[in-house]
């Protein structure tokens, strides 16, 4: 069965204040561990909606991987509180002990919270999940080591900040995905007054 082709749309036609967001999302500042890259986004959730995608890599190896997608209703919805909705996912390895902590997805829910109040990202309504998966291997398999992972789901509505021009900033939540994405994969946190270099963007270069 042939693949159904979502329709194109002209980013002219977008909404100004769309497209504004849209051009902070490309612009945010991420570690030089993320590699990060634009994605096709899920075109029946909202009226408007731009992706990202973004692996991080330490010594040439994936660490972890997540994908960060804006939505946009003009008419506003009343379960985002908002016409805007940052929708975030992040998966990453984790050492198989920690898997077994009990306060592990209570710690992960945290991070996220605690990368938006870094940034300065002001947002509301927020929601998600934070799932830990443990994999052992038997029979033919037995000599593989045992495995863990950690996958963060969530959703916020960003808005602006009440102590500023009362402009939307997308930016500082880019930032604290990818602040996430790094804490979750295990990297140690950027020194206070050090200021991270760009991450990489666009296509991987081909072998």
């Amino acid at each position: 069965m042939a693949a159904r082709q979502e329709p194109r749309v002209d980013p002219s036609a977008h909404p100004e204040e769309f497209r504004l967001a849209v051009a902070q999302l490309r612009e945010a500042r991420l570690r030089p561990e993320i590699f990060c890259e634009e994605m096709p986004a899920p075109q029946r959730i909202a009226p408007f909606a731009s992706a990202l995608s973004a692996d991080v890599t330490v010594d040439g190896d994936d660490v972890g991987t997540g994908r960060l997608v804006l939505l946009h209703d003009p008419a506003g919805n009343d379960a985002w509180e908002g016409t805007f909705r940052c929708v975030a996912y992040a998966r990453a390895e984790i050492d198989p002990e920690m898997a077994n902590d009990p306060l592990l997805a209570e710690v992960g829910w945290s991070w996220l919270s605690e990368a938006l109040d870094a940034h300065g990202a002001t947002y509301v309504a927020p929601s998600g999940t934070v799932t830990k998966v443990s994999s052992e291997s038997f029979g033919s398999m037995a000599g593989e080591e045992p495995s863990a992972q950690l996958e963060i789901r969530a959703s916020w509505t960003p808005v602006s900040d009440p102590s500023g021009d009362g402009a939307l900033d997308l930016g500082p939540h880019v930032e604290a995905w990818g602040e996430l994405l790094c804490t979750a994969s295990g990297l140690p946190p950027v020194p206070e007054g050090v200021a991270p270099l760009p991450s990489r963007r666009g296509q991987r270069g081909r072998g």
